[in-house]
Order: structure tokens, then C-alpha cells, then sequence
């Protein structure tokens, strides 16, 4: 008795305000074995004498224990022990008085239940269901609510006997939700319908058949919310959002409900943004069924407009100089979002209708709020209705710069928003028809001295505006901006030191970096104007407020160091260095959520990219740092959903729903700066390459598990970019130091191509490990690497079939239209993308491992040769014929013996109307005439007049073409090389001749270029004409090939193509001829040529 007092005690403490003793107490509690915590916190829960505080502890606790150390304590017990929790639990439910323990008591009993169930899905306590079935038809009130309380919990509590059980459960269900007595068993049963319903989501016979279920539930929403309860409406949202096809046979009811919701002021506001989510969700989740029901969502679009009219006035506003975060419950800001995704999801065909004649009528109110949402709603549809928004741009534009003389500051402000959303949205077209018309308006409105709120704004719609301009158009306004700039920030500088305002100054600090960094080398005159006001910042902004600022600074210094380039920055370096230095020495100090980390961090690798070498010298004062927020640990946790309740998303967690009542927390904060080191040390690596050998093994220890870090995209990206780049810098301490460096990752990037989730980062990821493989060559795989890379290839070309086989489904569904058509061509892209690394897999180890690969290739040749079948989509058989291009040009002669499955598809392919395919196929040529060997004969002779026909066709020369049309010249080249037995070369050289040069393909042209020299040095008679008639064209066509870059001064032909004109330049009249033929442009590349050479 004793004990459990204590126990009792230890409870109370557990719940202490004081941190001490409720540290203390967690450690006691911690050190108690399983076994003894089960007995005390179940004989606490039954304990009739404990205060109702004590008992929810206990509570909470043992649930928690059942769901996180299920498998390490229940198990062990003994069976009489397993058997009186069971029965205590039953009993507890029925004889507890307090409503809110007896409720704990249920969950306690539904987590115990889900472990109950074994792997083949039986429930080993069949008791519970005997409970379940009394309890729902009990008399008694409470009963019943906790049985739809366990099945709400729990909604597989069936098991395997569920379809058994399916006409019962829909009988309980129906029965309770139309209970005319008690409104709380009607919302419960409601509940527990959803839960059932969005347990059971992807089974759609069921889903069908509980359909009618729905009517209860939406009448259980309706009356619930006016009785301030919003869980059933919490259930709506969720399953439009995870069964959207629940709803479509009562669709209609569905958004009619949500809508007169969603219109009712006399409800809260979370209840009206829930129910104009579960449109918004739909539009989302079910596009295409929603957009047959365009009526309601037209009806919709005014709702969310009204919420943006729901402004405060606030004296204060513009005179701001903290921002505060928007206020993420307000409606304003909820209707905003709404119609930003329900345009995005829906598109702007059907919504741009919709909402124009709204909004235009909202800009000519004379309320302040009604044009202040008008224009905010601009921006935020202008994503979703991208293409119908440009043909009406010229309208939209010159109406909105209208507002930027609008006599209200908060509209002023709204107007710069809508242009710099459109700036960003519209690039860069946007700033090509627009330019002088925005920047004028801007500038005129960054002169708003009395309010500083509107002009921050301005600063910032021209942040976005030149961030996406291209630099030719801004060239001309650089003397206004620079002037208009400069003044403001030496107003503002003075404004800091008299007043302590900041908010202007931080936006104008960024401006002037953003048109630094477009206007790169054209910068240079105005640097000197700048530079000296921004050191002072960065020296004097020292207070913890004006960290921002400070940060913000650093990033435009080292951002204008970067556009005027090394030598006009020089003199400065130093002292910005120092500088730089001394916030990094301080750097220990800063707190973890300092805004300048992550602008120093960016300013390093500025620095580094601008000094190059010289910049080794810093790295020993940067890493620590760096290392340190590269190797952030997010706060992480596994949650149960009455946990979540405690918890909110404004401290900066994010929530994960993993289904089955669990969900996954993690603190965002750190992650961006996290991500930005990882994508500096990247930059390190690639610009100081041996410079940085000191830190690989550090950073390769930290990178390589990062490759699983799943909480961020960026920082995966980062260490696959990484591996490659470590390798080259690892070079310089030879092979040993090398393979172990390779050996350390290799494991981890073979294991992270099988499991990686998101396609962008996979294709990062595979890209990788094929540079890796490439740098590292012949026997940097074992048998176990081959092995599984051989397995994950094939699965990602047999999940290609078979996403494209789901995508023929989903164009023969009911809800099929020209939009989801648009949606499966970009998942067809991305599926394409990720083969083309496949292949870059194959090409790597192909070029290194040759001919001893082809049995390990031979479970994936099948796979190959069905992308190369004539019915197969073009991107598949140009991708298909890549491979085995490969398969010729590494591993002959012995690629003969797969002859049979790709010759004749590969010279059917050099006729085919897709230019990526004949390209592939005449690359195949050209590589089987080079590397082949004596088999392929027959086929360059058979190939030959079907490349002259490609090449001779009126539109070869067309720009999709001609990359086709250079390979096909190419490929007839290297027959006429190689094989010259196979072709008559005679015949085929004058025209092969009038084909030239190559412009676009470099690396053919290079090929091309070094046939032309072997011709002219061995004085071939019809390459060089009768009395050398043909030197002139032979001068056109090196000179052309020059401008076209086409010949680079470091590969070997441009010496042999100076040398063929320095032999000429003797011949006093034949030379004069020559040149004469060309224009001015052309004999300066051929001057180039002579004096590079």
C-alpha cells in the first residue's frame, strides 16, 4: 500500500510547475521496470481514492506506455497477469463515474487492442467485441459512448473478421447516428463512421457501400457546429482529403453544406475557414470531380473574398517597423490561401471566370478593405490561373499600378504585393513588356517618407521584380535605380541613428543586392557609391535587434563583390573578410535562431567563389561553424493524436498524419539553415577542389548519412552533390585514401537509389552515382554492389511500365478531362527523367567496366529491349537506344551477340519521326562503325542511304531537327573513317563536304573536324578540289565552326586545322582568295585561330 502511495506522490510530481522536481520525477519514473508501471498506473486509474488529476496521469501514461513499449512489456507477462488487465480494463469503463477518466479508460483499452491483433489479423481479445456489441445496445448512455468511443479509436478492431461483421457494424452505425435522444451519441457515431470510413480508404466496394452513411454524417456536421463542436466537420475535412471519392455520390450535399457553413458570420471563424477547407481540399484531391460541380465553387469564390474584407483598422500600421507573422487564424489570411489553392487546384480556365467581374467590382469600392482585398486576391491567384492571367496582362497591369497612388497606405502596400507576385509568377515576360511602367511606379512609391510600411514594400516587389529580369532590360535604368537607391538608404541610415527604424532600410540593403547581382559587371561604376555605407552597417549594427539588418548586409556585399568580380573588389576583400571574421568569431555567441548564421554561411561561399584559391586560407575559421549547422538534429516525435492536442504549429512544429490515430511532429526551426550549410560545404568542394582535401573525411562522415535525412529535400540533394566532388578532392592523397573514401559511401548511395521518395532528389541521387562511378572506373563494385544495383535498376524500369499502364487507366476513368491530362503528362516527364538517369547508371558502368559487365546486364535486357518496342511512347525508345549505343561503344565486339534485339529496331529508328530517336539511332551508327568490329559491316552499308535521306530531307535543318540531321553527318563520317569498304567514298564525299560544319552538336563536330584533317593532310583529291577550288569553302567551314565554338583551343584539331592555314598563308594568291570569300566575322575567327595556336 505503501508503494503505490508513493507512486501515487510521484504522479502529482510528474505534473509539477517546477522543473526541478518534475525533472526528478521523470527520471524515478523512467527507472521503474515495465512490469511494476503497468500494475501501479492501472490500480491508479481504478483507484476510487485518487484525485481526478492523479487518475488522468495515470491514464495518459499507460497508454502512452501501451503504444510505444507494447512489444517489450506486454508480451512477458504472465498469461493470469495479460487476462486481468484485460478484464480490469472492461470492468473500469463500466464502473467509473467521471466521464472524462472513463473516456482515457477507452483509449487505454483501443491502444491495447491494436497490439492485439497478430500479424494474420486475428484479435486476440475477442472479449472486447462481446463488450463492443453489448455496450452499443446498453440502456445505459455512457456505455454506448464509449463503445463508439473504442471504434472511433480503433476502427480495425474486426480484424480479419470484419467483412464478416460489415452488415453490424452498418446497423450500429446507422442506429446510433439517428438516436433522436442524444445529440453526443449522434456526433460520436459520426465520428466513428469517418474513422471507419478513412481506415478502410482504399477499399472502394466498401467505401460504396457505406455511401448512405454520408446523409447522417453531414446532418451530425451541421448540428454539431452549432453547438460549438467542430470534430465531426474535423472528420469531413479529412476525408476529402484522404477518400475524395467517398463523397461523389453525395457530392452535392456535400459542398452545399460547406458552403452555408462557410457563409454563416453567426459561427467562429475556425469553423467557417474548416468548412471552406474541405472545398478547398476537394479541389486538391479531386480536381476533376470537383470541376464538375462548378456552380457551388463559383458560389464559393465570393466566401473567400468576404473573409479577405475582414481587415482591422489600425492606426499604427504603417508606421510599423517590427513585422509581426500574419496571423494565421484570421480570415484574411485563410481566404487568401483558399483561393490560391483552389486556383491552382482547379485552373485557371474555371476560376479566372469566376472571380474577375468580383474582383474588379471590389477595386472600385470606395471601403479601403474591399481594394486592399481585391488586389491581395490578384496575387494569389495568379499561380493557378498562369496562362489565362498573361493573355490579359496589359489590362491587369496598368489597372493595378494604378493603386500605387491609391490615397490608402494599406492599399499602396497591397499594390506592390500584387506587382511583385506578378513579377515572380509572369517572369520574365513580365518584365520584358512592363519594365518602364513598374520600375517608375515603384520608385515613385519608395518615396512614401511617411509611411515606411509601403515603402519597405515597394523595396521588396522590386527585390522580385529584378531578382527574374533579364540583365539587358535593366541596363538602362541602372542611373535612376542606383540613384533612387542610394538616396533612400542614406535617408534611412539616418534614420536608424536618430530614430532606430530599420524595416525600410533591411528591404532597400536587399534591392540594391538584387540589382548588383543582375546587373553583374555593369555594377561596377556604382560600387564605390555603396560600398563604404554598407561596411559602416555591418561594423556599427551591432544591437541584438538589428541582427536582421546586419545579415541583410553581409548578403549584399558579398552579392555586389560577386557581380563586379574579383578585381574591382579586391581592395575591399581584406577588410570585408576581417570583417566577416569577427561576426564569426562571435559566432559561438550568436543563439541558434540568428538570422545572420544562415547570411554569413551564403556570404562565405560568396567570398570563396569570388577569391577562388586564396580563399583556402579562411576555411579553418568557417568549418567549425558551418560543420556545426550543417550537423543540426531536429527536435523530432512520434505523437498519438490526443498528444497533439497539447501541442500547436505556431511553436514552429510540423505535423506528419501516419494514419491509425499516430502522428509525426518535427521542429522546423534550423532545417532552411541546415540545408544552406549543406549546399555550401557542396560549394567549397567544387570551387577549392584539392584546397579542401583537409576537411573530406569530416565531411563525408556527416554527408553520407544524410542521404537518409527524409525531413528535407535540399539537404539529400546536398550530400548526393557532394560524394562526387569529395572524391575529386580526395585525389591528391592518392588511390588508397581514395577507395576507402568511395567505400564509406558507396553502400549508402546504391541503398539510397532503392529507397529515395521523392523523384527530384532520386534523380540527383542516381546522377551522382554515376559521376561516382565514372571518377572511381574498373572494380569500384563488388559482387554484393552489382547485385543490388542490378535489382533496384530492374524495379525502376518495371515500376516505368507500370506507372504508364496506370496512366491508360486513369484517362479511361469517369472524371477524365484536359486537365488531368496535363497532370499524368507531367508525371509521364518526371518518369522520363528518372530513365534517363537509368541510363546514365548504365553509361558509367559500361564505359568503365566494358565487356566483363554483359552478364550482370543481361537481367535487365529484356526490360531494355521492351522500351525499344515500335509501340513504346518516343522518349522510351530514345532512351532504350541510348543504352544500347552504350552497350556498342564500350562493350564490342562481344555487344554482337544481342545483335538480333536492337539492329533492326535501330535502323527502323533512323527514319522515325521523333528527331530524339533518329539522333539515338544514328549515334548507334556512327559508335558500330568506330568500335564495332567486322560483324556490323553489312549493317553501315545498310545504314548509309538511310542517313543520306535524313540529312538530304527539306526541313534537316530545321531547330528541332538539326540536332538529328549533325548526327546523321556525323555517323556517315565515321562509316566513311572506319569502314571505308563498306561505303563509296568517292561518291559520298563531295556531298559529305557540303554538309559542313557542324554548329550544334560539339561533340560530333569535333569528330567531324578531326575526318576533315586526316582528308586534307593526305591531300584527298575531291576534298581538296581540282587546283584546290575547294580551299575557300574548306576556310568558310573552320572559321564558322570557330564562332560556333565548335573547335576549342584545347582540343588537337584546331593546331591541325592553323597548321592547314598557316600551308596555305605561303601561297601568296591562294590565300588572298581564301580569305577574301569571308566575311568580317569570319576572318577574325580564323586570326584567332593562327594566334591561339
Amino acid at each position: 500500500m505503501a508503494e503505490q502511495q508513493q507512486f501515487h506522490l510521484l504522479l502529482g510530481n510528474l505534473m509539477s510547475p517546477d522543473n526541478g522536481i518534475r525533472k526528478q520525477s521523470e527520471e524515478t519514473y523512467d527507472n521503474i521496470p515495465g512490469q511494476t508501471k503497468i500494475t501501479f498506473l492501472l490500480q491508479a486509474v481504478r483507484d476510487a481514492s485518487a484525485t481526478e488529476e492523479v487518475k488522468q496521469m495515470a491514464a495518459v501514461l499507460l497508454r502512452r506506455l501501451l503504444s510505444s513499449s507494447f512489444d517489450e512489456i506486454y508480451p512477458s507477462l504472465p498469461p493470469d497477469m495479460q487476462t486481468a488487465i484485460k478484464s480490469e480494463l472492461l470492468v473500469g469503463i463500466q464502473a467509473e463515474g467521471s466521464p472524462a477518466i472513463r473516456k482515457k479508460v477507452c483509449d487505454i483499452a483501443a491502444e491495447l487492442a491494436r497490439n492485439l491483433i497478430d500479424d494474420d489479423g486475428n484479435n486476440q481479445w475477442p472479449e472486447i467485441l462481446k463488450f463492443l456489441f453489448e455496450a452499443v445496445n446498453s440502456p445505459d448512455l455512457g456505455l454506448r459512448e464509449s463503445a463508439l468511443h473504442i471504434f472511433w479509436n480503433f476502427p480495425g478492431i474486426f480484424g480479419n473478421q470484419q467483412q464478416h461483421y460489415l452488415e453490424v457494424i452498418k446497423r450500429m452505425l446507422v442506429q446510433c447516428m439517428q438516436d433522436q435522444e442524444n445529440p453526443t451519441i449522434r456526433t460520436l457515431a459520426a465520428r466513428a463512421a469517418a474513422s471507419f470510413v478513412l481506415s478502410n480508404e482504399n477499399n472502394s466496394a466498401l467505401l460504396k457501400h457505406f455511401s448512405d452513411l454520408l446523409p447522417g454524417v453531414l446532418q451530425a456536421v451541421n448540428e454539431s457546429c452549432y453547438r460549438g463542436d467542430d470534430s465531426v466537420l474535423k472528420s469531413l475535412v479529412e476525408i476529402a482529403d484522404t477518400a475524395p471519392k467517398y463523397l461523389r455520390p453525395n457530392l452535392e450535399a456535400t459542398l452545399q453544406l460547406s458552403l452555408k457553413l462557410c457563409a454563416d458570420t453567426s459561427l467562429s471563424n475556425m469553423q467557417r475557414q474548416l468548412a471552406l477547407e474541405v472545398i478547398v481540399t476537394l479541389s486538391e484531391t479531386a480536381a476533376a470531380m470537383l470541376r464538375k460541380h462548378t456552380s457551388i465553387v463559383a458560389q464559393s469564390v465570393p466566401q473567400m473574398l468576404a473573409m479577405m474584407v475582414d481587415l482591422e483598422d489600425d492606426e499604427e500600421w504603417a508606421m510599423a517597423d517590427e513585422l509581426e507573422d500574419d496571423d494565421f487564424d484570421s480570415n484574411a489570411v485563410a481566404g487568401e490561401s483558399a483561393l490560391d489553392r483552389i486556383a491552382c487546384g482547379l485552373g485557371g480556365k474555371i476560376v479566372l471566370p469566376m472571380i474577375k467581374q468580383h474582383i474588379m467590382q471590389m477595386l472600385q469600392n470606395p471601403d479601403w478593405k474591399y481594394r486592399h482585398a481585391g488586389l491581395m486576391a490578384l496575387s494569389a491567384i495568379g499561380e493557378g490561373c498562369h496562362q489565362q492571367m498573361e493573355s490579359i496582362l496589359n489590362e491587369i497591369v496598368s489597372f493595378v499600378l494604378l493603386f500605387c497612388q491609391d490615397p490608402h497606405p494599406r492599399v499602396r502596400y497591397a499594390a506592390c504585393n500584387a506587382i511583385g507576385q506578378m513579377a515572380t509568377d509572369f517572369a520574365p515576360t513580365f518584365q520584358k513588356k512592363f519594365h518602364d511602367k513598374v520600375i517608375s511606379a515603384l520608385l515613385q512609391t519608395m518615396e512614401d517618407q511617411s509611411n515606411p510600411r509601403v515603402q519597405a514594400h515597394a523595396a521588396a516587389a522590386l527585390i522580385n521584380f529584378t531578382e527574374d529580369c533579364p540583365k539587358s532590360l535593366l541596363v538602362p535604368y541602372l542611373d535612376n535605380l542606383v540613384q533612387h537607391l542610394h538616396t533612400i538608404m542614406v535617408a534611412k541610415l539616418q534614420e536608424l541613428i536618430q530614430k532606430g527604424t530599420k524595416l525600410v532600410l533591411e528591404q532597400v540593403v536587399t534591392s540594391i543586392a538584387s540589382v548588383a547581382d543582375t546587373a553583374e559587371e555593369k555594377f561596377v561604376p556604382y560600387y564605390d557609391l555603396f560600398m563604404p555605407s554598407l561596411r559602416h552597417i555591418v561594423e556599427n549594427a551591432v544591437q541584438k535587434e538589428l541582427r536582421l539588418l546586419r545579415g541583410k548586409t553581409i548578403e549584399c556585399i558579398s552579392l555586389i563583390g560577386l557581380a563586379v568580380g574579383k578585381d574591382k573588389f579586391m581592395p575591399d576583400a581584406a577588410a570585408v573578410m576581417q570583417l566577416l571574421l569577427k561576426t564569426q568569431t562571435d559566432f559561438n555567441d550568436l543563439e541558434d535562431d540568428d538570422p545572420q548564421i544562415s547570411y554569413m554561411i551564403s556570404a562565405w561561399a560568396r567570398m570563396c567563389k569570388i577569391l577562388g584559391k586564396e580563399f583556402q586560407q579562411y576555411l579553418p575559421v568557417v568549418m567549425g561553424p558551418l560543420m556545426k549547422t550543417a550537423s543540426i538534429k531536429p527536435e523530432v516525435a512520434l505523437l498519438d493524436t490526443q498528444d497533439m492536442e497539447n501541442m500547436s504549429e505556431d511553436d514552429g512544429w510540423e505535423f506528419v498524419n501516419l494514419g491509425d490515430q499516430q502522428s509525426f511532429g518535427i521542429k522546423t526551426a534550423g532545417l532552411e539553415e541546415k540545408a544552406t550549410a549543406c549546399q555550401m560545404l557542396v560549394c567549397y568542394a567544387k570551387e577549392l577542389k584539392e584546397g579542401f582535401v583537409e576537411y573530406t573525411e569530416q565531411v563525408v562522415k556527416m554527408m553520407v548519412p544524410l542521404l537518409k535525412f527524409y525531413f528535407h529535400d535540399g539537404v539529400r540533394v546536398a550530400a548526393a552533390e557532394s560524394m562526387p566532388l569529395l572524391l575529386e578532392c580526395a585525389r591528391v592523397r592518392g588511390p588508397e585514401y581514395l577507395t576507402q573514401m568511395w567505400h564509406f559511401m558507396c553502400d549508402a548511395l546504391i541503398k539510397a537509389i532503392g529507397t529515395e521518395p521523392d523523384s527530384d532528389v532520386l534523380s540527383e541521387i542516381m546522377h551522382s552515382f554515376a559521376k561516382c562511378i565514372e571518377l572511381m572506373g574498373d572494380g569500384c563494385l563488388n559482387n554484393e554492389h552489382f547485385e543490388e544495383l542490378g535489382g533496384i535498376l530492374k524495379g525502376k524500369l518495371e515500376e516505368h511500365f507500370k506507372n504508364q499502364e496506370l496512366r491508360q487507366a486513369k484517362r479511361q476513368d469517369e472524371d477524365y478531362d484536359e486537365q488531368v491530362e496535363e497532370t499524368l503528362q507531367d508525371e509521364d516527364e518526371n518518369d522520363v527523367y528518372i530513365l534517363t538517369k537509368v541510363s546514365d547508371i548504365l553509361h558509367s558502368v559500361f564505359s568503365s567496366y566494358k565487356e566483363k559487365v554483359l552478364p550482370w546486364f543481361e537481367q535487365l535486357l529484356q526490360l531494355i529491349v521492351n522500351l525499344i518496342c515500335p509501340h513504346r511512347p518516343w522518349a522510351d525508345r530514345q532512351w532504350g537506344l541510348c543504352i544500347f549505343d552504350d552497350v556498342v561503344e564500350h562493350c564490342s565486339p562481344s555487344s554482337f551477340k544481342y545483335a538480333d534485339y536492337f539492329l533492326q529496331p535501330m535502323l527502323q529508328s533512323l527514319c522515325d519521326p521523333s528527331p530524339e530517336v533518329r539522333q539515338a539511332a544514328a549515334y548507334g551508327v556512327g559508335v558500330m562503325a568506330q568500335f564495332g568490329g567486322e560483324n556490323y559491316r553489312p549493317f553501315c552499308t545498310e545504314a548509309i542511304p538511310l542517313l543520306v535521306g535524313v540529312i538530304q530531307a527539306a526541313t534537316s535543318k530545321a531547330k528541332e531537327n538539326v540536332n538529328a540531321t549533325e548526327n546523321c553527318i556525323s555517323a556517315v563520317g565515321k562509316v566513311m573513317k572506319y569502314r571505308p569498304e563498306c561505303v563509296n567514298v568517292n561518291e559520298i564525299l563531295p556531298h559529305w563536304l557540303s554538309w559542313l560544319p557542324l554548329n550544334e552538336d560539339k561533340e560530333e563536330a569535333v569528330h567531324t573536324f578531326n575526318f576533315l584533317c586526316d582528308l586534307i593532310e593526305s591531300n584527298n583529291p575531291i576534298i581538296l578540289g581540282p587546283d584546290n577550288s575547294n580551299l575557300p569553302k574548306i576556310f568558310s567551314i573552320i572559321a564558322d565552326g570557330i564562332v560556333s565554338e565548335s573547335i576549342k583551343r584545347e582540343d588537337g584539331c584546331s593546331k591541325r586545322l592553323a597548321n592547314v592555314i598557316r600551308q596555305v598563308q605561303v601561297s601568296g594568291g591562294l590565300w588572298t582568295e581564301c580569305v577574301s570569300t569571308l566575311n568580317e566575322t569570319q576572318q577574325k575567327a580564323i586570326q584567332d585561330l593562327l594566334n591561339a595556336a
